[in-house]
């Protein structure tokens, strides 16, 4: 018996194998193929029966339900009219386009074109929209993801009909996400305001609704403050009206407090970038005396530099922008060192020619540009990492770019000042600054200290091109519209002071985004350079004036 058992044991593994495989390889074909029938009785289904087949896919449950009646909403669903396969398809038709392109409604990947002469549109009317859209919110209230949830919650308000009341007030005696349900109750409560013969009701939801910064929300409590044509409003209850009163008052506080803070953060990602230009100007000036009017050209060399290693690098666009960090700083460096060694070195002690030189040569960097790249302003594409936006709540939002670009800024000028105060290049660089000729005594080369010296200002500000053409293009002008600001900068934070350019350049990138909603853009600039003349008037050398030898040579 043993031995019978030893011979047949190989067999009935191998069937059972095969059984059980089979039912491995037929079980998910099977829910595919149901999920198809049904989606294919849409063909030639009234709308009646539309709305049974939409409640039917729903209660599916099958992954791609969510796909199909989304493509439905938007006009997206088709079939082939010569094997009646059905598909959804990329955006819908169009003027006189001719051709769509496919999704497969089972892998929701490509599956070709077809002309729309081939194609029939799956049509739905207003009220297999709103079934398709509480079915989407059914499908996504039971996903175990809490965020989908809290999606399918936020699209439920925006059609609080008896339906969707009841499907929110279902999903609150099983929800467990402390966020999903304060959504919820905030969803009921917008209902509740609807019914405004139980004033117990209306205060109770109104609490509940205080402090929420949603518009939606501060619309609905002003409905209750209307009046009607003869004067009086419309809820008659005066504790209800107090309390809707308060409540608007409460969310436009928080809403003009949240304000303040985009501003802020806008007007510190602008001053950073003036930061960048005027730490360069900063330090030449300290260090060299000179002003370089050429300088913002030197930063449009390095927006141009950020363009060439993105057209080089079509497919990594993501990382594009840190290779341009580094090719920046060389090229504009480099530049600016040729600069100093061919031009500046030989008018040191003569500022009014080494105005007007390099002055001369931003025309000629201007007129490089335009002859290689043309005088059309080239656009930088963002990487997809840098895009989007920080929705912190309903009245503060922050674009990402503009984040990356100050906390890149703040990352540049900590680096630069750990350069200038660890590092033998920056001692000397000090030494300079505060007392040339005993530098010279010292044994310290300072023409080549002024020549790194330039070729690091030149350096940041090709810097400052890159963080530049992820907020606006690139163009020949670049450099002029923004180092008139940035001399504003270095003179208001104090000559020669990199900590005062910080303070400086923050401040005029606040008072700037201050002001423009309420005087505009030109007239700020103006009331920015009145206030800093009568500022120098009081206190000439600025917020952080030199100290020791430095000062003494001034």
């Amino acid at each position: 018996m043993r031995k019978f058992l030893l011979r047949i044991y190989p067999w009935v593994i191998a069937v059972l194998v095969s059984v059980g495989g089979q039912g491995l390889v037929y079980s998910l074909p099977s829910s595919d193929a149901q999920f198809l029938a049904k989606l294919g009785e849409l063909r030639d289904a009234t709308y009646a029966d539309k709305e049974k087949i939409i409640e039917e896919l729903g209660a599916s449950g099958h992954p791609n339900v969510r796909a199909v009646l989304r493509a439905m909403l938007e006009d997206r669903l088709y079939f082939r009219n010569n094997d009646q396969n059905i598909f959804l398809v990329k955006s819908a038709a169009q003027g006189d386009s001719t051709s769509l392109d496919l999704i497969d409604p089972l892998t929701l990947k490509g599956a070709g074109s077809a002309s729309i002469d081939n194609l029939t549109e799956i049509g739905i009317n207003n009220h297999l929209r709103r079934v398709c859209e509480t079915t989407l919110a059914r499908f996504g209230l039971s996903n175990p993801d809490a965020s989908v949830r809290l999606d399918a919650v936020k699209e439920i308000e925006k059609s609080l009909d008896e339906t969707n009341v009841a499907l929110l007030r279902e999903q609150q005696a099983v929800e467990t996400s402390s966020r999903v349900r304060k959504q919820i109750a905030i969803g009921l409560a917008l209902a509740a305001l609807n019914d405004q013969s139980d004033s117990k009701t209306l205060r109770a939801a109104i609490a509940t609704l205080r402090g929420n910064l949603d518009p939606a929300v501060r619309i609905k409590l002003e409905g209750l403050l209307e009046k009607s044509p003869d004067g009086s409003y419309l809820e008659s209850d005066a504790e209800v009206r107090a309390d809707a009163a308060a409540a608007i008052k409460s969310i436009d506080h928080w809403r003009t407090f949240f304000s303040s803070i985009e501003t802020l953060v806008f007007g510190l990602s602008e001053g950073s970038v003036l930061v960048l230009i005027a730490i360069g100007l900063a330090i030449t000036f300290g260090v060299m005396g000179v002003i370089n009017m050429a300088h913002g050209e030197l930063m449009m060399l390095g927006a141009y530099t950020t363009y060439v290693v993105q057209v080089a690098m079509p497919l990594h666009i993501g990382s594009s922008v840190l290779v341009a960090i580094p090719a920046a700083f060389i090229v504009s460096g480099l530049t600016g060192i040729l600069i100093e060694r061919t031009v500046i070195r030989v008018l040191y002690g003569r500022p009014l020619e080494t105005l007007l030189a390099t002055f001369g040569i931003s025309l000629i960097l201007q007129q490089l540009v335009r002859s290689i790249f043309t005088a059309l302003n080239r656009s930088v594409e963002t990487p997809a990492w840098m895009s989007g936006t920080l929705q912190v709540n309903d009245a503060l939002s922050m674009t990402y770019v503009r984040l990356y670009v100050l906390i890149f800024s703040l990352v540049v000028f900590a680096m630069l000042v750990l350069v200038l105060k660890f590092t033998r290049t920056g001692l000397e660089i000090r030494a300079v600054a505060q007392n040339r000729a005993m530098a010279r005594a010292m044994g310290v080369r300072s023409e080549w200290v002024d020549a790194m010296t330039f070729g690091l200002g030149s350096g940041i500000a090709g810097v400052a091109g890159v963080a530049l053409s992820q907020l606006t293009n690139v163009g020949p002008n670049l450099g002029q519209a923004y180092i008139i600001d940035s001399f504003l900068v270095v003179v208001f934070g104090g000559v020669g002071n990199i900590w005062g350019s910080l303070v400086g350049g923050m401040c005029m990138g606040i008072v700037d985004e201050l002001l423009e909603p309420y005087s505009g853009a030109v007239l700020a600039k103006i009331i920015v350079l009145v206030a800093l003349i009568l500022f120098i008037q009081r206190r000439p050398q600025g917020l952080f004036p030199p100290t020791g030898r430095a000062a003494e040579s001034q």
